[in-house]
């Protein structure tokens, strides 16, 4: 299966690259020529000391060292570093990530609000805000249908206030949701906020609206309307320029025109941080490099997978072995203890132990594999009850063979079709349940880079969403290749493909 193949090598080759993870993505230069010397700091700890003369023996800020006069251009000292000189641990500061010169500009039409006090008779005592543009003045009356002063109601497009509208021409007074307002509130009675829609005289919608009242020792002399226009188009409109010498694109309102409230921002950095210049895969919460904890949990995951898998296929196939060799007893008593030990909780144990002990990997490894062997087993002792009682185990027997010998050297190379075919499984289901573990934060101790971990960043920030989609397709493709393999190496050694009738 060609497909098979190529992700066996997929798998391959991404394990061959997380090897050399070092040499990839690293906070320490790969090479560094320091006064006619030769150091190479990732292969070999180097004190301050030999870089600076202070006397401390600590490990050295190469960053800070490559910044300095030292190295500075033609003092003939130079640092190469890796493709990515992040290290998966290195927690950088916000002054190092460099974000381009530019600002957002964001642009809201402006709402016109204007307010009118009202006496008992209905005529306007003082304004406030635009009142020329509600064409409201101080003297006006609006107390009637068809008075000068009357508002026009959103079905009379025609009508209008203020001069404009003569008695029985279709004025209108104030709505009648607004009238019972003013009512309730100079009877000094308990009232909501009352809103209504009217027009304006050139055709545009308004607001007239009145504030909550509350009973007063007596009634107020004037009861405040107030009016805000309301816009067809309220969207925000953005645009990002640069800080310096912006331009604008077509149909954006320069900063300054009437009509229109201007805001800018410019971004800052907080971690986790979107992908930017030399951080393609962005920052975690703690301003670590994603692209070097992705490759570094690559060759924590299939590390973890394939020793996992070798562990509990080693104790699988010898309870298996000995349980399908000698039947009987064994193979009895051996099926009532695993069923025993199968029903024990795993995350509980785990739990437990490692609030004991502490998190480390040997633990998970340790924990996991003592668990995880029994599937495997059950297809052992069925390829053992099988082979016991074949001619040349017979003979193995009859010649007196140890029976090290017999299980080991004989009957385990005719028994291999289960432990090669459920490899690439088992490595699947590892790597799974690993980045579920780290998840849930049962699995590898913080700071270890770890697919699973940086899930559980993501659920804590929604909007970083390169923290779920780069582990995610790690974990998909990974997996999926995995399966690839698995299913490559079921067909070859499936005896029905090559199976006939005469």
């Amino acid at each position: 299966m060609r497909r098979a193949w190529w992700a066996f090598w997929f798998l391959l080759g991404a394990y061959a690259i997380s090897l050399c993870a070092e040499w990839i993505a690293n906070d320490k230069p790969l090479w560094v020529r320091f006064e006619g010397r030769n150091y190479v700091p990732v292969l070999r700890f180097y004190p301050e000391d030999a870089f600076t003369g202070n006397g401390r023996m600590t490990r050295p800020d190469y960053r800070a060292l490559a910044a300095g006069e030292a190295f500075a251009p033609g003092s003939g000292n130079w640092m190469r570093w890796p493709l990515i000189p992040h290290g998966p641990l290195e927690s950088l500061s916000p002054e190092h990530i460099v974000l381009p010169d530019t600002v957002t500009v964001t642009a809201v039409p402006e709402s016109r609000v204007a307010s009118a006090d009202l006496d008992a008779g209905d005529r306007i005592v003082r304004t406030a805000g635009d009142a020329g543009f509600f064409g409201l003045a101080a003297g006006q009356t609006v107390d009637g249908p068809g008075s000068p002063g009357g508002f026009a109601r959103p079905d009379q497009p025609d009508a209008g206030w203020g001069e404009t509208s003569r008695p029985g021409e279709g004025g209108w007074g104030l709505p009648e949701e607004i009238r019972e307002g003013l009512a309730e509130r100079r009877a000094n009675r308990a009232a909501g906020p009352v809103d209504a829609r009217v027009r304006l005289p050139d055709g545009r919608l308004a607001w007239a609206s009145l504030s909550p009242f509350e009973p007063r020792p007596s009634p107020p002399l004037h009861v405040r309307v107030t009016f805000r226009e309301e816009l067809e188009a309220p969207e925000r409109i953005t645009a990002v320029v640069a800080e310096e010498n912006p331009v604008y694109p077509d149909g954006f309102p320069a900063p300054g025109t009437p009509g229109w409230l201007f805001t800018t921002s410019r971004e800052q950095v907080s971690f986790p941080f979107r992908p930017v210049k030399g951080h393609p895969l962005g920052l975690d919460s703690s301003g670590r490099d994603v692209a070097a904890r992705m490759l570094y949990a690559l060759r924590t995951s299939l590390t973890f997978g394939m020793a996992l898998v070798l562990a509990t296929m080693a104790l699988g196939t010898l309870a298996g072995a000995l349980q399908g060799y000698y039947g009987g007893k064994v193979d009895l008593l051996g099926q009532r203890f695993i069923e025993i030990w199968e029903s024990l909780p795993f995350i509980y144990v785990l739990i437990l132990l490692g609030s004991v002990y502490g998190q480390s990997f040997l633990l998970l490894l340790g924990v996991y594999a003592v668990f995880n062997w029994i599937g495997i087993s059950y297809y052992m002792r069925g390829e053992f009850l099988r082979l016991r009682k074949l001619p040349f185990v017979e003979a193995a027997r009859v010649i007196g063979l140890p029976t090290r010998k017999i299980l080991f050297r004989h009957m385990l190379p005719n028994a291999l079709v289960p432990l090669v075919t459920f490899f690439p499984f088992s490595l699947v289901g590892a790597i799974g349940v690993m980045a579920a573990l780290d998840y849930l934060g049962f699995g590898l101790p913080p700071p270890t880079p770890s697919w699973g971990e940086l899930l559980a960043q993501a659920q804590e920030f929604p909007h970083a969403w390169w923290l779920v989609l780069y582990p995610s397709l790690a974990l998909f493709f990974t997996m999926l290749a995995g399966v690839f393999v698995g299913e490559g190496l079921r067909a070859a050694f499936d005896p029905r493909t090559f199976g006939r009738m005469e």
